[in-house]
């Protein structure tokens, strides 16, 4: 089949139409031009530049302001120095159990139990937040009792863990599932109620019902909503083991974070106690930028919301 010129027109100098022929080719080439203009040019940012320009660099930044700060603040004689000791005295502290070996072993003892616990809290928060979303009266009679454990300060259980457990693991974990628990199951009940009747609907109609619906339609739906639950419930999971940690103390339990800080409290050791308390930050910022910032940017990325990185 011969193609067919389609013919427009453009003026003369004398202001009449002159014929011109465009051929299908030459508007194939420009309706792809404006196409290639309206089109959203998604580039993914190699690891090492979002190491670098993210993850690397603004805590280094901020970290450095914050040093800085405080030098000035010591400097300035604000307050005694055994009150506000400077950086220094901190660093020679670090060193000092670095020297030792008991700096990691100290972040690690408090770090492990964070983690095991935080994923226990999952193991046991996203089955509970399922059932009190999708079935009315396990939503009726948990629901508010969730809700009421969440805004429970998570120190309110150390004293009836250690009377019920004893002075072991198995109470720092406790501690951890109380106050961790309630979070993610209400954040997981939070993302499924955003979820659009219309995917349900479509599950349905396409035969994803019961354990099916909820494992690809349900939860893939819910997961922005699911995703806060777990940074959240991360939240309450490291609080709950600091308090945990600072008010019940064991030569069986080691020594964790929070038993540092106090034993810096006991001594008056000031460089000690803000020793720990940076431990604690920087495990926190850790734990953020090198899990839960790649999710949260993995989720926005697969639904089209992320442009670059």
């Amino acid at each position: 089949m011969a193609s067919t010129d389609i013919t427009s027109s453009r003026k003369r100098p004398d202001g009449t139409a002159e014929p011109v022929d465009a051929k299908p080719d030459d508007l194939a080439g420009l309706e792809a031009g404006l196409d290639a203009l309206d089109a959203v040019q998604i580039r993914r940012t190699p690891v090492r530049e979002v190491l670098k320009s993210k993850v690397l660099l603004p805590p280094v930044v901020a970290v450095a302001l914050v040093l800085i700060v405080w030098e000035l603040l010591v400097r300035a004689e604000v307050t005694e120095v055994y009150k506000l000791p400077p950086p220094s005295a901190v660093w020679d502290s670090a060193k000092d159990m670095w020297l030792k070996g008991t700096l990691l072993e100290v972040v690690w003892t408090s770090v492990s139990r964070g983690l095991l616990g935080f994923l226990l809290a999952v193991a046991i928060g996203t089955p509970l937040g399922l059932l009190v979303a999708r079935v009315r009266l396990i939503r009726a009679a948990i629901g508010p009792i969730l809700s009421g454990l969440q805004s429970l300060p998570s120190v309110a259980w150390v004293a009836p863990a250690v009377i019920w457990l004893g002075l072991n693991d198995s109470m720092m974990y406790a501690v951890i599932l109380l106050g961790a628990v309630p979070s993610i199951a209400n954040g997981l009940v939070s993302g499924v109620d955003q979820v659009p009747p219309l995917f349900l609907r479509a599950g349905r109609t396409l035969g994803a019902t019961g354990i099916r619906g909820t494992w690809h339609i349900v939860l893939p739906a819910a997961l922005p909503g699911y995703l806060a639950g777990l940074k959240q419930g991360w939240a309450f999971s490291w609080r709950s083991l600091m308090a945990a940690e600072i008010i019940a103390s064991s030569p069986e339990l080691g020594l964790g974070l929070g038993q540092l800080l106090e034993n810096g409290r006991s001594n008056f050791d000031m460089p000690g106690v803000f020793l720990s308390i940076l431990l604690i930050l920087f495990v926190g910022i850790a734990i953020d930028l090198l899990i839960f910032s790649p999710l949260e940017r993995w989720v926005l990325r697969s639904r089209g919301l992320l442009v670059k990185n």
